[in-house]
C-alpha cells in the first residue's frame, strides 16, 4: 500500500493532463469528436477530474480493493481521452488550414462584432462592381475607343484612340468590346463548380488578382490580338464577381429589402458605365487611352487585398466543412459502422489513420477520376437547373434586353455624335445614363419591395417596364431634335433600367439555393453569348452596310418589345420562391452551431 497512493496521483495527473488537451485543442464544438463539449456553466473535465481525485483520496484507506481498481482502469481512461483530444485537435488543425486560424477563434470570447458588417459588404461590392462598369464604359468612350483613319480630298486624318492606332474597322470594334466576354463565359461555369469546393469569398478574390494583371496588359497591348487577349483575361476575373457576389448580398440583406439592396448593387451597371464615358473622355483624351486603363488597375488594388485578407465568409446552401469529412475517418464509431464486414478495429491514431486517407502524391489516374467527378456533378446541376421554367423563361428575357442595352453601351456616344452632331457625347450620354441608371434602378427594387418581393409581381414588372421603355426609346431616335431625343430617351431608360434588381432577384429566388451560383453563372453567360457579345459586332455589320445611325438604332431598339413579351408569358407560369429550402449541400441544423455563421444576426440589424 504504500506505492498505491503515488501510482494513484501520477495517474489523475495524467487524465487531468490529457482532459486539459481535450479543452483547449477542440476550441468549438466539433461534430466528429467522441464525447460532446459540456454545455456553458456546467464542470469542466479538469474539475471532474479534480473531483475525482480528491474522492480518490479520501476513500484511499477505507476501500482498499476499490482504490486498486481505479488505479487499473486510470490509465485506459486517460488513453482514450488522449485519443479524444488528439482526433479533436486535429479536427481543429484542419478547419484552421482552411478557413484560416482567425475563424475559429475571433468569434469566441465575447468577441466586439466585425467591422465587416454586411452594409459595409454591400458597399464593397457595389464599387468592385463599378470599377468592372467603368472599364467597360472606358472601352466604350470616344477618349478611349477613338475613331478610324479618315482619307477625303486627299487629306488623310491619322485616327485617335484605340481604333485610330490599330485601324480597326467597325466590325473588329465591336469584336474588340465582346472579346472579354470568352472569358467571362468560360470561368463563370468554372468558378461557380469551384464553389462547391473552396471559399467563394476567396475565388472573389483571385478573379479580382487576374481582373487587375489584365487591365494593365490592355494599356501595354501593341496590336489588335494582343489587347483581344487581355479583353479575355478580363472576363475571367470578372467571372468570379459576378457569379458569386449577388448571392452574397441576397444572404446578408434584410428580409423586407433584398430587392432594394440587389438593385443598390446593379445600380452600379449604368453608373460604372457612364463614369467610364466621362472617365475615358477625360484621361483617354489628356493623357492617352493606355493611362485610362492603368488607372483602373491602380483602382482595383485595395480590393484585391480585401479579397485575401479579410475573413472569409461561407455561402447559404454550401457547407466547406471538410472538418465534417475528416471528422468521420476521425471518429471510431463511424469508421466501425462504414467498416464492410462490422469488424472493430482500434484506432492506432487519429493523424495516422488521417495520413492513409490524404492522398500523398499527385496521380493522374486520380485527376482523371475527379475531374470526372466534378463533370459529373455539374451536368447533374445543369440538368436541375434548367427544369425550372420559370427561370429559363426570366433568362430568354434577359437576353433580349441585353442585346439592346450592351449596343447602348458601345455604340451609344458614336452613334449620338453622328445623328444629333452631340459636341461632347461622352459626357452627354454618360450624364444621362447615370441619373437615369441610379433612378431606374433603385425604383424597380424599391417598387418591387413595396408591392411584395414574390416571383410573380417580379415579372410584372419587368414586362410593364420593358414595354413601356421601349416605346419611349424607340420614340426618342424618331425624333430631329437633340432636346425632343433627351427627354424621350432619359423617360425610357429610367423605365428599362427599373428591371435591373427584379430580374435578378427571380434568377436568385426560383432555384435551390445551392445551384444560386450556377444560376447566376448561367444567367450571365447567356446573357452575353446570346446577347451583347453578338450584338455590337452585329451592329457594326449592319451600321457598315446600311451606313444610317438613325435606322440602325431603331432597329437595335424594337427587339426590347420582344423582352417584354417573354416576361409578359413568366407572369403566367407556376413559381415557387425556393429561397428558404434545404438543400443536399447545406449543413444540417444540429450542425450549424459548429460552422461561423456568414454574418453575425446582431450584426445585420444593427450595422452601420
Amino acid at each position: 500500500m504504500g506505492e498505491s497512493p503515488v501510482a494513484a496521483q501520477e495517474a489523475s495527473d495524467d487524465a487531468h493532463a490529457n482532459a486539459r488537451i481535450v479543452v483547449v485543442a477542440a476550441g468549438s464544438p466539433v461534430e466528429s469528436a467522441s464525447e460532446p463539449l459540456p454545455p456553458p456553466g456546467s464542470a469542466t473535465p479538469a474539475a471532474e477530474a479534480d473531483q475525482e481525485d480528491s474522492k480518490r483520496e479520501a476513500s484511499a484507506e477505507a476501500a482498499p480493493e476499490e482504490l486498486k481498481q481505479q488505479q487499473a482502469a486510470a490509465p485506459v481512461e486517460a488513453k482514450q481521452e488522449a485519443a479524444a483530444g488528439v482526433q479533436a485537435m486535429a479536427v481543429t488543425v484542419v478547419r484552421d488550414v482552411e478557413a484560416g486560424l482567425d475563424s475559429s477563434t475571433s468569434d469566441q470570447g465575447g468577441d466586439k462584432p466585425s467591422w465587416f458588417t454586411p452594409k459595409r459588404l454591400l458597399v464593397i461590392f457595389c464599387i468592385i462592381n463599378m470599377l468592372n462598369y467603368v472599364d467597360r464604359g472606358a472601352i466604350a468612350s470616344n477618349g478611349v475607343n477613338g475613331s478610324r483613319k479618315n482619307c477625303s480630298g486627299g487629306t488623310c486624318s491619322s485616327g485617335s484612340g484605340i481604333q485610330g492606332d490599330f485601324d480597326l474597322t467597325n466590325a473588329q470594334d465591336g469584336v474588340l468590346s465582346s472579346a472579354f466576354m470568352v472569358g467571362l463565359l468560360v470561368a463563370s461555369l468554372i468558378f461557380a463548380s469551384l464553389a462547391k469546393r473552396h471559399n467563394p469569398f476567396r475565388l472573389i478574390g483571385v478573379g479580382l488578382l487576374v481582373w487587375t494583371f489584365a487591365t494593365a496588359g490592355c494599356g501595354a497591348s501593341f496590336d489588335f490580338w494582343s489587347i483581344t487577349i487581355c479583353r479575355m483575361l478580363v472576363g475571367v476575373g470578372e467571372a468570379s464577381f459576378i457569379s458569386l457576389a449577388a448571392p452574397f448580398i441576397d444572404d446578408n440583406a434584410p428580409v423586407s429589402q433584398k430587392t432594394a439592396w440587389l438593385a443598390m448593387f446593379y445600380m452600379c451597371i449604368p453608373t460604372g458605365i457612364a463614369l467610364g464615358y466621362v472617365y475615358g473622355g477625360l484621361v483617354g483624351g489628356t493623357l492617352g487611352w493606355r493611362a485610362a486603363f492603368w488607372g483602373e488597375s491602380i483602382l482595383m488594388v485595395p480590393f484585391v487585398i480585401l479579397g485575401f485578407v479579410i475573413k472569409p465568409l461561407e455561402l447559404k446552401g454550401f457547407a466547406h466543412n471538410r472538418i465534417k469529412e475528416y471528422g468521420q475517418m476521425l471518429n471510431p464509431d463511424v469508421q466501425d459502422q462504414i467498416n464492410n464486414n462490422g469488424t472493430k478495429h482500434a484506432m492506432p491514431g487519429g493523424i495516422n489513420d488521417l495520413a492513409g486517407k490524404v492522398p500523398k502524391k499527385f496521380s493522374f489516374s486520380r485527376f482523371g477520376q475527379g475531374l470526372m467527378t466534378e463533370i459529373g456533378h455539374f451536368s447533374k446541376d445543369m440538368k436541375e437547373l434548367l427544369q425550372e421554367k420559370v427561370f429559363v423563361i426570366n433568362v430568354l428575357g434577359y437576353i433580349s434586353y441585353n442585346f439592346v442595352i450592351g449596343s447602348y453601351s458601345y455604340w451609344g456616344p458614336k452613334a449620338g455624335q453622328q445623328i444629333y452632331h452631340m459636341v461632347s457625347a461622352d459626357l452627354m450620354f454618360g450624364g444621362i445614363t447615370i441619373v437615369c441608371g441610379i433612378l431606374g434602378t433603385l425604383a424597380g427594387g424599391f417598387i418591387h419591395d413595396k408591392v411584395g418581393s414574390t416571383i410573380p409581381n417580379a415579372f410584372r414588372l419587368l414586362s410593364g417596364a420593358t414595354f413601356l421603355g421601349a416605346i419611349f426609346c424607340f420614340a426618342a431616335f424618331c425624333f430631329k431634335s437633340l432636346y425632343g431625343f433627351i427627354i424621350f430617351f432619359s423617360i425610357g431608360e429610367i423605365l428599362v433600367f427599373a428591371t435591373q434588381a427584379p430580374v435578378n432577384f427571380v434568377c436568385l429566388h426560383s432555384i435551390k439555393p445551392h445551384l444560386r451560383p450556377l444560376s447566376m453563372a448561367v444567367s450571365t453567360v447567356s446573357i452575353h453569348i446570346f446577347g451583347d457579345v453578338p450584338s455590337s459586332p452585329l451592329v457594326g455589320l449592319v451600321q457598315d452596310k446600311i451606313n444610317n445611325w438613325r435606322s440602325t438604332a431603331l432597329l437595335l431598339t424594337s427587339i426590347l418589345f420582344i423582352a417584354a413579351v417573354f416576361w409578359f408569358i413568366g407572369m403566367f407560369v407556376p413559381s415557387v420562391d425556393r429561397f428558404k429550402e434545404e438543400s443536399e449541400h447545406a449543413v444540417p441544423a444540429a450542425d450549424r452551431s459548429n460552422l461561423r455563421p456568414l454574418l453575425d444576426d446582431n450584426e445585420a440589424r444593427t450595422s452601420d
